[in-house]
């Protein structure tokens, strides 16, 4: 089947209509009240997120919303999407990750490799190691960084195959029939599996021992993190375990920090910068990963029109500010408050906590690590690059 013929058919065996669009997590920027001081408040930042992103794209020389295509309309997992059109109609939650590839979604899938791409040209060839000259490069980017870009947006791809998988014992009647998530199950399997076969081979195509390590180091910190995750997630009677800010920033930082700070500190290896500018690499992937997910964790109480069937993570920037602020006590109170006939009220606990200072504390929280982002950032000499990493900073941590 051609390149083309897949494309074009990719959205049917997905059960969606109209033709693939552009993927990109929008941050919604509505307005709250501004908080804290930020150093992002500046006239270069663009004002909503795809223009950063577009601008973004064509200094990297070419969009990465298809980055993945190689692995991604291959002959295997074409075969693997065939049989997701079967889940159409089910409730799996492999099914909302298969139609993110091809369709517009919130959850950005290709944020990673950008700022790895993004980063690279930013800090440029090393000037205390000439062995690197002689590489492949384009648009100031050598052909392994753009290879490193696609292996981590693969383990990123992989991971939230991997996190559709379904706890079988904890399914109720509402989920649908059990041999439906079974066989959604073996899919999410099979198919994260082939996209980590992928990017493990693309690694050792690297022949870089130190780049390897990074890699594997931040694939394990993500399952350390996702179980983290979910040991600590809501029970049926919606008490969340208490963690603690503190707690939350470790266990955010494995889930969704780890692979892009690693990543892009692996980019300046790759182009055999010192351990310097590693660490300012290091730096920037983290703390711009940091505050991406506090951003997302705070949509629910910023946007201006909220479903009242919206639900949010109890174990989300916001929630976990506001318990802390709260006290314990306090806190079991307002979720037994909102719980009616033994479901929780989202609507009704969401306005509790947007009265407390949760929301604003979250707020000030992104744009602590977005300033630390962009302390990072100094490091590097100015250039289209850097400005770019810079606007995406802004557009995170932009709430007025």
């Amino acid at each position: 089947m051609s390149l083309r013929r897949l494309l074009l058919r990719l959205p049917r065996y997905l059960g969606v209509s109209g033709s693939p669009r552009r993927l990109w997590w929008s941050p919604f920027l509505d307005t709250v009240s501004s908080v804290g001081s930020w150093r992002g408040q500046s006239s270069r930042s663009p004002a909503h997120w795809n223009q950063v992103v577009s601008e973004a794209e064509k200094i990297v020389g070419y969009p990465t919303s298809f980055m993945s295509l190689r692995c991604l309309l291959s002959d295997e997992l074409s075969n693997i999407a065939m049989q997701v059109r079967k889940l159409v109609g089910t409730q799996h939650p492999l099914l909302t990750t298969a139609r993110g590839l091809v369709h517009e979604s919130r959850h950005n899938l290709q944020l990673r490799g950008l700022v790895v791409l993004l980063i690279s040209k930013a800090a440029g060839p090393s000037s205390m190691n000439a062995s690197c000259q002689n590489y492949d490069m384009v648009s100031g980017i050598y052909s392994c960084q753009r290879s490193l870009a696609e292996i981590t947006e693969l383990i990123h791809t992989a991971l939230l195959v991997h996190r559709g998988i379904v706890n079988l014992s904890e399914l109720q009647s509402s989920d649908g029939p059990l041999k439906d998530m079974q066989f959604g199950n073996k899919i999410a399997i099979l198919s994260g599996d082939f996209l980590l076969a992928n990017a493990c081979n693309g690694l050792a195509l690297l022949q870089n021992t130190k780049v390897v390590e990074l890699l594997a180091s931040a694939l394990m910190d993500l399952v350390q993190g996702v179980y983290h995750e979910n040991s600590t997630s809501a029970k049926e009677n919606h008490i969340t375990e208490d963690i603690g800010i503190s707690t939350w920033k470790e266990q955010t930082f494995l889930s969704h920090g780890a692979l892009l700070a690693k990543s892009c500190q692996a980019a300046m290896e790759l182009a055999k910068h010192d351990a310097d500018v590693q660490d300012m690499a290091f730096q920037y992937g983290k703390h711009m990963a940091m505050s991406h997910k506090i951003n997302s964790d705070l949509q629910p109480f910023i946007k201006e029109k909220t479903s009242d069937s919206i639900t949010f993570n109890l174990n989300s920037a916001p929630v976990v500010l506001h318990q802390e602020f709260l006290g314990r006590d306090l806190w079991i109170k307002q979720i037994r408050e909102a719980q009616e006939k033994g479901r929780l009220d989202y609507a009704k606990l969401r306005e509790t906590i947007k009265a407390g200072k949760g929301v604003t504390s979250a707020i000030d929280l992104c744009r602590y690590h977005g300033n630390k982002a962009l302390e990072a950032l100094e490091s590097f000499p100015p250039s289209e690059a850097r400005s770019a990493l810079e606007n995406i900073v802004f557009a995170v941590t932009r709430f007025s």
